[in-house]
């Protein structure tokens, strides 16, 4: 079905796809902590203690997305976005405030909160204005912009520390992106869609879990997020630990694995328009599982960054695929599965969590790699049995 874009109500929702993306400052972030306010704590904790930084962050989305999908269907999807808005920037004044570890914690947890609800309610926001043929390339253009705002922190990041300082006046530049887009969209009228059959409790949306490829799904949400925030939080300790590079250069590493995110969630939109994306994340997650296997084992700087962007490319888009799988099995539901999908954002604490704890066992990152690389096994495992929870409907 043909429809006409009306652009003034779309870019605004796309911005806010920008705002999403500071959820990644989080991998320069733990790095920077460990150096800056974790010195003094014995080496064996250190992983351990930084790494509760993206725990922090990334565990709101298993308290928070559910409750996040029951209040869309009462102050509508516009609301909830511009809460989650006014929640960014209070979490981004805080580290102004007092820069020690437990306020950095507290911050990112509220950041986390934040998030949570922009995710959960900006996607169906975007089918308010977008609707038939070019509802599927519009969310991977979202992706492509949280994508870019990912691949420029460690820029901003240096820009701050060089011109401003120190690295962590990025957080007043955060919140005023975060003011301007929350301007735009209040300036934006959006109609709000009509919710019919609403869930208004926590059982009634955990219940769509009993469909085994909901379930499916939503471990594929919890392991790709993993992988993401895995490689975002230890690719500037990888070669700080084996290359000897400081902090501010290591941050080039997650900034080379988003660029060439960002490259594939811009590619990913032409080849996923041409080719089934069944076939497209079979062939992906297979390049990403051979890419860690060979982390694992690499020291040469080139090398390391060389994976960090092929690993960066080939999960791109593996995220929208299984959230629109997802959806599109139960469109009438697309509130509440958005929260529970988003719910599975928690990876992002899970898995560097348990990759602290490796780390720390092992006494180097090939301990955070090796659990990157479980996560991404059973991303293997989702695509070739996807057809099996999908196709035959």
């Amino acid at each position: 079905m043909k429809t006409k874009t009306n652009y003034a109500q779309v870019l605004p929702v796309l911005f806010g796809f920008f705002v999403m993306g500071f959820c990644d400052v989080v991998g320069i972030t733990s790095a920077h902590v460990k150096q800056d306010l974790l010195g003094s704590y014995s080496p064996e904790f250190r992983d351990t203690l930084s790494n509760m930084i993206p725990v922090a962050l990334f565990s709101m989305f298993l308290i928070f997305s559910v409750p996040t999908g029951i209040l869309m269907n009462h102050i509508g999807r516009k609301k909830t976005v511009l809460l989650s808005n006014v929640l960014t920037m209070i979490a981004m004044v805080l580290p102004l405030i007092d820069y020690t570890f437990s306020i950095a914690l507290i911050a990112f947890a509220m950041l986390g909160i934040a998030n949570t609800i922009l995710q959960v309610s900006l996607n169906p926001l975007l089918t308010n204005v977008i609707q038939g043929d070019k509802l599927t390339s519009s969310l991977t253009a979202g992706q492509f912009v949280k994508a870019t705002s990912s691949f420029s922190a460690p820029f901003i990041a240096a820009f701050a520390a060089t011109a401003l300082g120190h690295w962590q006046y990025i957080f007043p530049i955060y919140a005023a992106i975060t003011l301007l887009s929350t301007l735009w969209l209040m300036a934006t009228p959006i109609k709000e869609m009509p919710t019919e059959n609403k869930v208004n409790t926590f059982g009634s949306v955990l219940g769509i879990l009993k469909d085994k490829n909901i379930f499916l799904f939503f471990l594929g949400i919890l392991f790709v997020v993993g992988v993401d925030v895995g490689m975002n939080t230890a690719s500037s300790k990888i070669l700080m630990e084996r290359c000897g590079l400081s902090a501010i250069v290591a941050g080039y590493g997650p900034s080379t694995y988003f660029a060439f995110r960002t490259l594939g969630t811009f590619l990913g939109a032409i080849f996923l328009a041409k080719y089934a994306s069944s076939t497209y994340f079979k062939w992906n997650i297979i390049v990403a599982v051979l890419a860690l296997l060979t982390l694992i084992f690499s020291h040469a700087e080139w090398m390391i960054f060389a994976l960090f962007g092929i690993i960066g490319f080939t999960i791109a888009n593996i995220f929208p695929i299984i959230y629109g799988m997802a959806i599109q099995r139960r469109p009438d539901k697309a509130n509440e599965i958005s929260g529970l999908m988003i719910t599975g954002v928690f990876g992002g604490a899970v898995i560097p969590f348990f990759m602290g704890l490796l780390s720390d066992a092992v006494g180097s990152q090939t301990g955070a790699v090796i659990i990157i690389l479980l996560s991404a096994l059973y991303l293997l495992w989702l695509a070739f049995s996807e057809n099996n929870t999908t196709e035959k409907q």
